[in-house]
């Protein structure tokens, strides 16, 4: 392979306004949190966000700060800390990072945004185990920790088709959740206020999923490492007008660039699929390498899995518990490898490139002869690569690159 090259990350301008409505969204949270109005919910990524804001909360994700904690490298200084109370080190290092920084009393947040000291304390904390049980864990523990309510839904896992009986249980557990917290937040019910969540929410995720597509052009004008930062407002301020707007704004500059065949990875040669979580702290070393390989990674499932279909505001409920059970996550092993595959034929990849994350079993979909399986029906190859979202102690850089460049060498033959 040679020599890596000197190379540049392609900017996308609409950034700036993003991290404007970012700032002004953790500004918010901790303005709530001094203030005790309005009332703080904190809730899982692909938790009932909708009820929550419909009933005036402001929303918080820990999931969100424990990429934070991934993506600035500070997530080995925590996870000890949450080791020493009695955590495995194999479990979510979203989950030991993030409660260890509560350990310790420290936030990137901190660093990032002047004046803010902390994450927002929370009036209710809200899971749904669609992503995994550890949420549920990491929840009650902050449940005791701060002497506030838990409320969860629980989600079937390992689905095929979806039954109407998956749905109508995640629809009861919504209704149940209702009372309490019209009593947290002092604000009664309101269906057609939930119907406007949920329409921004459906507007937000076919913005989303269009920005996403750009990518079926080629060169491709975005990377999955750009993907994985533009997909901020997707996850915490979904249900908002901000969203629609930026989605709106980025959707317009990636269209423009896909006509002008201005793509991310100057010299296009091969396009990939990423299957798994991100490596946190290493996006922008990975993002340069594969740039010096003139290899876009121009589609992922972590970043599809906030593509929403089943938002419906004029069955908002049901919608809601179609929509948080459709995800990637939540199917069968036969569902997640027909989703690769149609996504593989969809962007024209020439490989898959499978993240066996360490402490996230969920998210690894290599473990049980799925990559060759694909390899056979595809006719593309595949590799696996080890690592971890968070911990860093699990990702062996050298070996990483190697075998990448190996891979890479394979597509050339």
């Amino acid at each position: 392979m040679g020599e890596e090259k000197t190379v540049a990350i392609k900017k996308i301008q609409a950034s700036g306004q993003m991290r404007k409505i970012m700032s002004d969204y953790f500004y918010a949270l901790n303005r709530a949190s001094e203030e005790g109005h309005p009332k703080v919910a904190w809730c899982t990524s692909v938790g009932p966000a909708e009820l929550l804001l419909s009933l005036g909360f402001v929303v918080y994700y820990p999931e969100n700060h424990g990429a934070m904690l991934g993506s600035t490298r500070t997530a080995n200084t925590y996870i000890p800390a949450a080791s020493a109370i009695g955590y495995s080190p194999d479990i979510c290092s979203y989950l030991t990072s993030d409660i260890g920084a509560y350990i310790k009393k420290e936030t990137p947040l901190s660093r990032a945004y002047e004046g803010v000291c902390s994450v927002p304390k929370p009036d209710v904390l809200v899971f749904n185990t669609n992503q995994c049980r550890d949420v549920q864990d990491w929840f009650n523990w902050y449940s005791r920790e701060l002497k506030v309510p838990v409320l969860g839904l629980s989600t079937c896992r390992g689905i095929g088709k979806i039954r109407a009986d998956h749905l109508r249980s995640i629809v009861d557990q919504i209704e149940d959740m209702i009372p309490p917290l019209e009593k947290i937040s002092g604000q009664a019910f309101d269906i057609d206020r939930l119907r406007s969540v949920v329409a921004l929410s459906k507007e937000c995720t076919e913005l989303w999923k269009r920005v996403l597509e750009t990518n079926m052009s080629s060169p491709a004008p975005m990377s999955f490492f750009d993907a994985i930062i533009q997909m901020g407002p997707a996850v915490v301020l979904r249900g908002s007008q901000a969203a629609v707007d930026y989605y709106k704004v980025l959707l317009k500059e990636l269209e423009d660039r896909a006509v002008q065949k201005d793509g991310a990875v100057e010299g296009e040669r091969f396009r990939l699929y990423w299957d798994g979580m991100p490596i946190w702290g290493k996006l922008r070393d990975l993002a340069e390498f594969f740039i010096s390989l003139r290899t876009a990674v121009v589609v992922s499932t972590y970043c599809n899995s906030w593509i929403f279909d089943g938002f419906d505001p004029a069955d908002p409920l049901m919608s809601m518990a179609r929509a948080y059970t459709e995800i990637f996550i939540v199917r069968d092993e036969n569902t997640k490898e027909r989703s690769i595959e149609q996504m593989a034929d969809k962007y024209e990849v020439d490989g898959i490139l499978f993240h066996d994350a360490k402490t996230c079993p969920n998210n690894s979909n290599n473990r049980y002869g799925m990559p060759e399986r694909l390899t056979q029906r595809l006719g593309i190859p595949t590799l696996v690569i080890n690592g971890d979202l968070n911990d860093l102690r699990c990702y062996s850089e050298e070996q990483a690159k190697t075998n990448i460049e190996a891979f890479i060498e394979q597509l050339e033959a």
